[in-house]
């Protein structure tokens, strides 16, 4: 396959992400002609100017073609199979509004496609010099081997790769095949990376092509972002049977766990809370060895705590729902689901 690139960027109310997202996109060191769709998901903020600004600084002998589009509001998932549905290349690129790309990111993906072909792949993320120290931290807590596993671009992850939809590519042929994402959100993204298997494809991480991905910039949406995914997670393994893996439930034991060796502690047993105590400290060397900053390699326990106790206590709430309940889960959990 002679792949021909098509990037789709769902955006809802974050004009100057979409004008950050547009300067790296258009100075790809890439040669070839590739496509940006930027779909409006209904935002009441629109970045339409912005876009509209890029495709006039571009003239007529630019290989570069910008198509905006305005919809409802239906959530990120429908608004990616709406760009997809108007792309003209056959193999898109999906991105999220807070992510930038280095200029070598195209690339890097045709060189891995070339070389090994897969009808989907994903991409690892980074954290941008730019970025805020909270953004740092958080970033580290979510790519770190030490706390997610790898699971979001690691080289040493686990596995067969679940490609995420922040940096995430998948051919025509298989998004015609799947219909593309669901209206859950947030999981749409393994979702679609299950049902890719199933249709026989494969997935594959492409190191090389990173992103710079924003995240969030606080701590209380920090939180309840790791919250919804972990009430994601056993919606996913109902929907998918033999998708669900032990390590789902770390983030549940290790919170369960540290309240336990309080306990303990508070009845003079002190081992395992010294055991927490080590871990902690291997986090905190960690993130200082690769950040080589003082304050994120601080904040890194943070942001560790609050993935952990946000995804445990969530995950296991679901899991007890979902599994135990006789209502479906977009009647227990419908923050979870747009409407199609």
């Amino acid at each position: 396959m002679n792949p021909s690139f098509s990037f789709v960027v769902p955006v809802y109310n974050r004009p100057e992400e979409v004008r950050e997202l547009m300067e790296s996109l258009v100075s790809q060191s890439y040669q070839k002609a590739f496509e940006i769709v930027i779909v409006e998901d209904g935002s009441t903020v629109s970045s339409e100017n912005i876009v509209r600004s890029f495709q006039e600084e571009l003239d007529a002998t630019s290989s570069i073609t910008i198509s905006y589009y305005f919809k409802k509001n239906s959530g990120p998932g429908d608004s990616r199979n709406y760009g997809m549905s108007m792309a003209k290349g056959n193999y898109f690129i999906i991105l999220d509004s807070d992510c930038i790309l280095p200029p070598n990111y195209l690339e890097e993906v045709e060189k891995s496609l070339t070389k090994d072909f897969v009808h989907c792949y994903g991409g690892p993320d980074a954290a941008h010099s730019s970025f805020s120290l909270i953004q740092k931290s958080i970033n580290y807590a979510m790519t770190s081997v030490l706390t997610t596993g790898g699971i979001r671009g690691n080289k040493k992850a686990i596995g067969k790769f679940q490609p995420r939809s922040f940096n995430m590519g998948i051919s025509k042929e298989a998004f015609e095949s799947t219909k593309g994402f669901g209206f859950i959100h947030p999981g749409e993204d393994p979702d679609l990376t299950f049902r890719i298997w199933q249709e026989g494809y494969s997935t594959k991480l492409i190191p090389e092509a990173y992103v710079f991905h924003k995240r969030r910039i606080d701590w209380s949406k920090f939180f309840k972002q790791v919250s919804k995914f972990g009430k994601v997670r056993p919606i996913l393994n109902k929907w998918h049977p033999g998708t669900a893996k032990i390590t789902y439930w770390f983030p549940t034991i290790f919170t369960l766990g540290l309240f336990v060796s309080l306990l303990l502690f508070a009845l003079g047993i002190s081992l395992p809370l010294y055991l927490y105590l080590f871990y902690y400290i291997l986090i905190f060397l960690d993130s200082l060895l690769k950040n080589r900053n003082l304050v994120i390699a601080l904040w890194s326990l943070l942001a560790v705590s609050i993935q952990f106790f946000g995804y445990g206590f969530s995950f296991l709430k679901s899991s007890i729902l979902v599994n135990f309940s006789n209502r479906k889960p977009e009647q227990l959990f419908p923050e979870l689901f747009f409407k199609p």
